[in-house]
């Protein structure tokens, strides 16, 4: 559905319908961001990028609703490169003052978001600026010093830090993004989010590109705010969820949990997995177990340092590891080529994360497969996530043979406990705890 916004009233009028099946060479791309979409095996839209690209290539302002995996951050970025191609500035330009600005509540996410830019401004002299917590603020610093910048994709903390420092300045910003505002919302980001904003050209002297998974009162307080008349633009994520993915849920016990996650690791076809499990503790025991087991695997959770972190997609996505056990702190925003199976050890507190965790696998296409161990602690939790998508879950019985015991330790324990981390902890990105900058 495309609606856009009564300012006078904010509730949602319908418009038709954009061109759906929508073909990126239908599109006025200039050349450079054309080649580098082909390069990229990119043909036709997905339904966020026809729903919006129709509107923000014309410097429509526009608030989408769309889940990760959707397309989303193809759709802003080739909107914000396209438009710079458009207008390039011919005078002299200084250190420091962004053309484009997005702004995405993790770090993960804003990291990937400037690796996709990179790719789509491969042939053109447009330059990146990734500002997060976690790393050096020098070594940023000197890659904003290196040449003006075009694009600083940044976290709400260190885009702050780096502003009040007054070695960012935004008042030439012709483009903002604000990536997973309910996120923003979520984690207490958005006073951080208001003091940026403020600082950046007028609502209408730039184009405001707003997303999220979510559609609330807040959501749409937010868009009133910083953008002018907002063409509003959807999916619905439980289609995205029940047609690209096939969902299995496996009754278990909790004693046969690990053996049944071995096993199904080592079919056949199971090449590229994420698995996801609620506690940083049991991420780590996990990991470790699966070590030992001679499988080659990674672990993320908001204990593993950033540079660690980073490290460790880079494998996953090279396929250096074919497994990744995380915590939900990876359940957003990442993108991740060819993950064929999700499985979720335990199940989310969430319904809605449950809808992000499967959203890593069938991407770009791609049918995925998502396996649930619903165990005797929290089957009750199905119902929620059944009402979420508005669909009813089938619930198995493992196989005799998935449930065979996993074969002895056969390598050293490589993912040890941090000293004061000995007990479970919670990793849930930030939902329901008290905000926190993202340092």
């Amino acid at each position: 559905m495309n609606t856009e916004v009564n300012s006078e009233t904010n509730s949602p009028e319908s418009t038709p319908d954009p061109v759906v099946d929508l073909s990126f060479d239908k599109l006025e791309l200039q050349k450079p961001l054309r080649d580098a979409i082909r390069e990229l095996g990119f043909q036709k839209c997905t339904p966020i990028q026809a729903q919006s690209l129709v509107h923000t290539l014309q410097g429509h302002d526009v608030t989408g609703r769309a889940q990760t995996g959707t397309g989303k951050t193809a759709a802003f970025l080739i909107t914000i490169i396209n438009d710079l191609l458009c207008n390039p500035i011919e005078e002299e330009r200084f250190i420091g003052e962004p053309r484009a600005l997005v702004i995405a509540p993790t770090r993960e996410l804003a990291i990937q978001i400037a690796n996709d830019a990179k790719n789509l401004t491969k042939f053109t002299d447009l330059h990146t600026v990734t500002l997060v917590g976690g790393e050096d603020y020098q070594k940023q610093h000197k890659a904003l010093d290196a040449k003006p910048v075009d694009i600083v994709v940044a976290t709400p903390g260190r885009l702050l830090d780096f502003v009040s420092n007054d070695n960012l300045y935004l008042g030439l910003v012709e483009l903002l993004v604000l990536d997973e505002a309910d996120r923003m919302l979520d984690m207490g980001f958005i006073p951080q989010v208001r003091q940026v904003v403020s600082r950046t050209p007028k609502k209408e002297c730039r184009q405001t590109l707003l997303f999220s998974a979510t559609f609330t009162p807040e959501i749409f307080e937010l868009a009133d705010r910083w953008a002018m008349n907002p063409i509003m633009v959807e999916i619905e994520p439980e289609k995205v969820a029940a047609d690209a993915v096939n969902q299995i849920v496996y009754l278990v016990t909790t004693a046969d949990k690990y053996n049944l996650l071995y096993n199904l690791i080592t079919e056949p076809g199971t090449d590229k997995v994420m698995v996801f499990s609620n506690r940083r503790d049991q991420v780590r025991k996990l990991a470790d177990n699966l070590h030992r087991n001679g499988i080659e695997c990674g672990m993320l959770s908001g204990e593993v340092a950033q540079n660690k972190r980073v490290r460790t997609l880079d494998d996953f996505k090279s396929g250096k590891t074919r497994v990744l056990v995380a915590t939900d702190v990876a359940g957003r925003g990442l993108h991740i080529d060819d993950v064929t199976h999700v499985v979720n050890y335990t199940l989310p507190e969430e319904a809605e994360d449950y809808v992000h965790r499967i959203g890593r696998t069938g991407r770009a296409g791609a049918i995925g497969t998502s396996i649930s161990f619903a165990c005797e602690e929290d089957s009750f939790l199905l119902p929620d996530i059944e009402e979420k998508l508005g669909a009813k879950l089938d619930c198995i019985h493992p196989k005799d043979s998935q449930l065979e015991q996993a074969p002895p330790f056969s390598r050293a324990s490589r993912f040890k406990a941090k000293d004061g981390d000995k007990r479970g902890k919670g990793d849930r990105g930030g939902r329901g705890r008290r905000p926190q900058r993202s340092r």
